[in-house]
């Protein structure tokens, strides 16, 4: 299956204010934003790209021929080393898992289909899900289950998942799913799995970790006047992005001096935009995406 990108027209409608400009798409993937944005820019406009999988990399460098173009592999949490001369007039970040990631076996993002105990988005580094999975105290297990994929069950699956690896090592994702299984029955229509995979990648990537890390540096590389357009899949990166933007004081105490000014770096242009119910029904792994944006002032 192709990556279908997640509120494509309205992403550029805010971050394509000047299309002689250069912008910068800091979770490439298969390039779907990338190459709408290099479709709408004036032969002036440049754009940089970057992710963290060497796949998503050579995908680019395979498909896109285009000197407005460049890609760099890395995390986006280096997006100030990577760009310390570089100011660009927009920075989008995509932070949903690619398509591509979930429909390949051989990653093992999904429960769906039996691959190997992955889930590294950049499977030059790090430790696997599998790595992990059989090493951990139990009660790391189960923090991680609850923490980011507010699995209920979280304490019995890790419990069942310790006691599995103690007659073998756990080494696919169908043997995670199978275990998962018997500690959760399925009810409706989401898959008892889904938490627990969706944990264990956001654990094995340090994902938000990574995210506010990059937050906290895109200032250094945006333009005054840039804008930021950020779509989330899950309410923890929803929330650690609502939060980094939130000004420090939003109506200035009344024994502060009228003069006296609130420092603020952005300005929140949209609040909450969700894909229309025409996306959700074309693409259903739209229906959680959040999309927020922000002007530096």
């Amino acid at each position: 299956m192709l990556h279908v990108p997640v509120l494509l027209e309205e992403s550029l409608d805010f971050l394509l204010h000047d299309l002689s400009g250069t912008y910068l798409d800091l979770t490439f993937g298969r390039g779907s934003h990338s190459q709408e944005l290099l479709n709408r820019l004036s032969p002036l406009g440049r754009l940089h790209a970057v992710d963290r999988d060497l796949e998503a990399v050579s995908f680019a460098k395979e498909n896109i021929a285009d000197p407005r173009f460049s890609i760099y592999h890395s995390n986006y949490s280096e997006v100030n080393s990577l760009f310390y001369k570089q100011r660009f007039d927009g920075i989008l970040l995509d932070l949903g898992t690619c398509s591509t990631h979930l429909d390949n076996p051989f990653r093992g993002f999904s429960f769906q289909s039996d691959g190997p105990l992955d889930m590294r988005m950049d499977m030059s580094s790090g430790f696997s899900a599998a790595e992990w999975l059989n090493s951990a105290p139990e009660k790391e297990i189960s923090n991680i289950l609850y923490e980011y994929g507010d699995e209920k069950s979280s304490r019995k699956i890790a419990k069942a998942i310790v006691k599995f690896r103690s007659i073998k090592p756990l080494q696919s994702t169908i043997e995670l799913t199978k275990i998962i299984e018997t500690v959760l029955k399925r009810t409706g229509k989401t898959h008892p799995a889904t938490k627990s995979f969706q944990a264990i990648r956001i654990h094995v990537n340090n994902e938000l970790y990574h995210l506010k890390i990059a937050l906290s540096k895109l200032q250094n590389v945006l333009k005054v006047g840039g804008v930021v357009v950020i779509i989330s899949f899950h309410s923890l990166e929803d929330r650690i992005v609502k939060n980094f933007f939130k000004p420090e004081i939003e109506e200035p105490p009344k024994d502060i001096p009228i003069n006296t000014s609130v420092k603020e770096t952005y300005r929140c242009i949209k609040k909450k935009i969700k894909p229309s119910p025409n996306e959700i029904k074309m693409n259903p792994r739209s229906r959680s995406a959040i999309m927020r944006v922000f002007l530096k002032l």
